[in-house]
């Protein structure tokens, strides 16, 4: 693919996590200008962002406004139960995704498998504004039996013939285990396929950027995908294993630093991956350092 001549027929779609991806909002220190040049990357016309997270709305303007990101072209929010398509700084819902992931809960909401697990000491409800019709959100204390806690809760839902899925990860800045309750067809990888297949995007010109636990059903899937270097070495190990399991190790890529002397944490790393997949994103990208220099 020729960056200096972008037809319509050769887009690129580069979906990424936030929170620790994206964001440097971790332990890890961020290289200098590494955001610049993915925001410099992103405002290219042959170019689609869309944000992957478990931020709502607000959270993901937040975000923006915090950290002088491009507004993108999809958001992928609330652990993937929500999608936005944004244009002229509209955000439009995708009704089709919600009908897409109802399907497994009967009609059930939220509020209906509170109730299964008001009994459970060990797990706190998050905030109403991160919870959503179909997304149950708690705080778990992160030294506690997490494979014990998801084996009973996932027995209830199994009880109540409830198609759910438990997605574990933790927030390392305080040290808090974070447990989304979603429908089964509501992880982050089907929201992503979802998006590429309205979209008509595919394996060749999709990427995907994670850094933790709830971004390992894509990270480990053959969508072309690459773990920023400041993920946890448990996230890593873990990443490998599934990734080798599956037959899908040649689609995830470890980022390590040395791409133009960045440190492949957060957006030096979604940079190095899409060289990575992508070598001819590097003279892209390399064009516009030698413009800010």
């Amino acid at each position: 693919m020729n960056f200096n001549q972008s037809p319509a027929n050769e887009r690129i779609l580069i979906c990424t996590d936030l929170d620790r991806t994206l964001l440097p909002n971790g332990m890890q220190p961020e290289s200098p200008r590494a955001r610049e040049r993915f925001c410099h990357l992103a405002a290219r016309p042959e170019i689609s962002i869309a944000y992957v997270t478990g931020r709502h709305r607000e959270l993901v303007l937040a975000a923006i406004n915090e950290y002088q990101l491009p507004l993108p072209d999809y958001v992928i929010g609330d652990v993937g139960t929500s999608i936005y398509s944004i244009e002229d700084d509209q955000w439009q819902p995708w009704d089709s995704w919600q009908q897409e992931i109802g399907i497994g809960w009967h009609g059930l909401t939220h509020d209906t498998l509170t109730a299964l697990f008001t009994d459970i000491e060990l797990i706190r409800l998050q905030e109403s504004e991160k919870q959503n019709t179909f997304k149950l959100s708690y705080y778990v204390a992160s030294a506690v039996n997490a494979p014990a806690l998801l084996d009973e809760m996932q027995q209830r839902l199994d009880n109540e013939q409830i198609a759910a899925s438990l997605i574990w990860s933790v927030d390392e800045t305080t040290d808090t285990g974070l447990l989304d309750i979603l429908p089964t067809a509501a992880t982050k990888r089907h929201a992503v396929e979802f998006l590429m297949s309205e979209q008509g995007y595919s394996l060749d010109n999709t990427l995907y950027a994670g850094d933790s636990g709830n971004d390992l059903p894509v990270l480990t899937s053959p969508i072309h995908s690459v773990l920023v270097a400041n993920a946890t070495n448990e996230v890593r190990q873990q990443a490998l294993q599934m990734a080798t399991a599956q037959g899908t190790r040649d689609a995830l890529y470890l980022a390590h630093g040395n791409l133009l002397g960045m440190n492949g944490n957060y957006s030096a790393g979604i940079l190095e991956g899409c060289v990575h997949y992508m070598p001819e994103i590097l003279a892209r990208i390399d064009e516009e350092s030698q413009y800010d220099a």
